[in-house]
C-alpha cells in the first residue's frame, strides 16, 4: 500500500507540474482535439454524400459503395453523386446531404472559374493544388496520416529499443559487446540511399514505409535504456531477487524496466516530431508515399513547384510549424514534469 500510495502520488506530481506548464498543456488539448476531429474526417469531408432519401429509401454512401443503377443511373459503375443527371434524379425522388466540405483528399474539381492551382475562395477556403484537389481538406486527411505514422513509428520503435536496450544493459559481458558492434554497424548504413534504392524497385505504401523506417528508427531509445539497466543491476535489490531465484525476465521487466521507462517517457514526444519531419521530408523528395496518399511532404512540394500560388507554401508551413511546434511544447512539459531536480525545489 505504501508503495502503491508513493506511486500515486509521484504520479499526480507529474500531472500537475506538467499541467502547470500552461504552453505544454494546452498544446496538448489542442493537438488532441485536431486528431480527434481527423479521425472523423470522412464526416466533415467527403465527396460522398452522408445520407441519400431516395424513393423512400434511405442510403449511407460513406459506409456502402451504390452503384448507378441505384439511383436511375444506366451503368453498374460506382455512383458519381457530383453528377448533374444522378443529383436531379436523387433530388426528385427525395434528397441527399453532403458534408460540410463536398470533398476527399483526391476529389479533383473540374468546375473551378480559374486554372489550377486556384486562389482560396468561398468554395475552396485555402485555395486548390495544381491538380485542382481542396488544399483544406488534404491538410486534414495529411495531418491524420502524418500523426498515426509518426504513433505507430514511436510506439514501436520504442518498443524495440527499449528491449533490446534492457538485454545489452541487464546481461552486459558480450551480449552488451555483440550488441554494440552491430549498432554501430547499423547506424551507419546510409538510410536515404536505401530508401532511393527500395524506392526504384517497388513503390512504398503507408505500411511498407512504416516498415523500411522502423529498421532505421528502432535504436533511438537504445543509448538510455542500456544506461539505466547497467546503473541498476547493481542495486542491492537487485541481487537479492538473484538470490532468492527470480527469474531474469521478472527482475528486467519488473523491477528495473519501471526506472528506464521513466527516463525514456521524456524523448518520446521529440521523437514523434522526428518521425513527422522524416515521413514529409520523403514525400517531399518523391521517396515516401505515392501521389494516391495525403501527404504534407506532396503539398510543401507542390508549394515549391508552384511559387506564383504563395497559399500552397503558406498553408504547408503553418500545419507543419504548429504540429511540430506543439509536439516540442509537449515534450519540454513532459521532460519538466519528470525532472527529479524540479521536483525537489
Amino acid at each position: 500500500m505504501i508503495s502503491g500510495s508513493a506511486s500515486s502520488n509521484s504520479s499526480n506530481r507529474r500531472w500537475l507540474s506538467f499541467r502547470a506548464n500552461r504552453r505544454a498543456f494546452w498544446s496538448l488539448i489542442i493537438l488532441s482535439s485536431i486528431f480527434i476531429f481527423t479521425l472523423f474526417a470522412e464526416i466533415f469531408a467527403n465527396d460522398q454524400p452522408l445520407i441519400v432519401k431516395y424513393k423512400g429509401s434511405f442510403y449511407f454512401p460513406i459506409f456502402k459503395t451504390y452503384t448507378e443503377q441505384t439511383f436511375g443511373g444506366d451503368f453498374p459503375t460506382p455512383t458519381d453523386y457530383r453528377d448533374p443527371y444522378i443529383q436531379s434524379n436523387i433530388n426528385s425522388n427525395g434528397y441527399l446531404i453532403f458534408p460540410p466540405l463536398p470533398y476527399s483528399f483526391n476529389t479533383v474539381d473540374y468546375q473551378l472559374g480559374s486554372p489550377t492551382p486556384s486562389a482560396p475562395e468561398k468554395k475552396h477556403l485555402l485555395g486548390t493544388d495544381d491538380e485542382g484537389r481542396d488544399i483544406l481538406v488534404r491538410i486534414i486527411y495529411g495531418l491524420r496520416l502524418s500523426i498515426i505514422f509518426a504513433f505507430l513509428l514511436t510506439a514501436i520503435s520504442s518498443v524495440l529499443g527499449i528491449i533490446s536496450g534492457a538485454i545489452q544493459g541487464y546481461f552486459g559481458g558480450k551480449t552488451d559487446l555483440f550488441f554494440q558492434r552491430f549498432l554501430e554497424i547499423w547506424e551507419s548504413l546510409p538510410q536515404l540511399f536505401v530508401l532511393i534504392i527500395i524506392a526504384s524497385i517497388i513503390t512504398p505504401s503507408f505500411w511498407s514505409l512504416l516498415f523500411i523506417m522502423l529498421a532505421f528508427t528502432w535504436m533511438s531509445l537504445t543509448g538510455v535504456v542500456r544506461a539505466e539497466f547497467l546503473r541498476t543491476r547493481n542495486f542491492e535489490y537487485v541481487k537479492a531477487a538473484k538470490a532468492l531465484g527470480v527469474s531474469n525476465i521478472r527482475i528486467m521487466f519488473r523491477h528495473i524496466l519501471p526506472n528506464a521507462v521513466v527516463a525514456s517517457i521524456t524523448f518520446i514526444p521529440f521523437l514523434l516530431s522526428e518521425a513527422v519531419i522524416s515521413l514529409t521530408a520523403l514525400d517531399f523528395l518523391g521517396l515516401g508515399l505515392s501521389h494516391e496518399y495525403p501527404s504534407l511532404g506532396d503539398l510543401v512540394r507542390q508549394g515549391k513547384d508552384n511559387l506564383q500560388a504563395p497559399w500552397i507554401g503558406l498553408s504547408a508551413f503553418t500545419v507543419l510549424s504548429g504540429l511540430l511546434t506543439m509536439l516540442i511544447f509537449i515534450g519540454e512539459g513532459v521532460r519538466d514534469a519528470f525532472d527529479t531536480r524540479r521536483a525537489n525545489k
